[in-house]
């Protein structure tokens, strides 16, 4: 089922520097959908199901979380103040989307530099008590990294276009990024709070050819665990929505939209 989204007005809130804040649990009956776009020096407008939904989305912003009915979406990206999206450089995608989830929407470089997209699906099962949860996506023109924390490679041989992701104690960790095999970094190190009953989702984008990889973050709240028992105080079960937004680094996230793109474009389902 084609669903329709978005009449009147734009959907979804742009936020700046590429930073979603954390969501609460998606609602019965509907799907949770963000949108990514990180190529440099490229502003596009995105259409959902021939809608303008998204006017003047530029490099390193993040849209959403939009709540949306469950079923397949049809999302185009045109130059930017196009008339329409009978032209699109990148597209049209279809998003199929399931009741009860959560996805981020990218459309990126391959490590090699050329355009492709994905439709990540976003881990909201319940964390343990104190816990959060680390995810980390490469999805860069550059080679495969290895995720640090505190000192200590956390993840190894991440490639484009991976996820890897751990439940950790809620704290702030000092994570740096390097290429596969090495100690230097090419970013970071940065301090990043992991926040209880919260997925952080980290993000860079560009290329690293190019000299213009970037970072950006997006948190969506988790299902927290059930307390084991109830006392007259709070019980805990909703997660914090005042958690301050991230900054990580590791290798990719963005919406390319190349000129000579083929008019239909197939999206990945992770």
């Amino acid at each position: 089922m084609r669903t329709s989204i978005f009449a009147g007005a734009a959907a979804g809130t742009l936020l700046a520097a590429g930073v979603a804040a954390p969501a609460f649990a998606v609602e019965d009956g509907m799907a949770e959908l963000s949108v990514l776009h990180g190529v440099p020096d490229l502003t596009v407008d995105v259409y959902v199901d021939g809608a303008l939904t998204l006017d003047d989305f530029a490099p390193g912003d993040l849209a959403g979380p939009l709540e949306l009915a469950p079923g397949t979406y049809s999302v185009a990206i045109t130059a930017s103040d196009a008339a329409d999206d009978s032209s699109p450089v990148l597209g049209p995608i279809d998003l199929p989307l399931e009741e009860r989830m959560s996805y981020t929407a990218v459309a990126h470089l391959d490590a090699d530099g050329n355009p492709t997209a994905n439709l990540f699906t976003n881990d909201i099962s319940e964390t343990a008590s104190g816990e959060g949860r680390l995810t980390v996506r490469h999805v860069a023109a550059a080679p495969a990294v290895d995720v640090w924390a505190n000192g200590e490679v956390a993840f190894e041989n991440l490639a484009n276009p991976d996820e890897v992701m751990a439940d950790l104690p809620a704290a702030t960790y000092e994570a740096a990024v390097s290429l596969t095999g090495e100690t230097d970094p090419v970013l970071g190190p940065t301090d990043v709070p992991v926040t209880e009953a919260t997925n952080t989702i980290v993000y860079a984008w560009g290329s690293a050819a190019d000299g213009n990889l970037a970072v950006a973050v997006q948190t969506v709240a988790t299902h927290a665990a059930m307390p084991t028992s109830v006392s007259a105080g709070t019980q805990g079960l909703a997660a914090d929505s005042s958690g301050a937004p991230l900054a990580l680094i590791v290798v990719g996230a963005g919406m390319v939209v190349a000129a000579g793109l083929a008019t239909r474009a197939v999206l990945v389902r992770r």
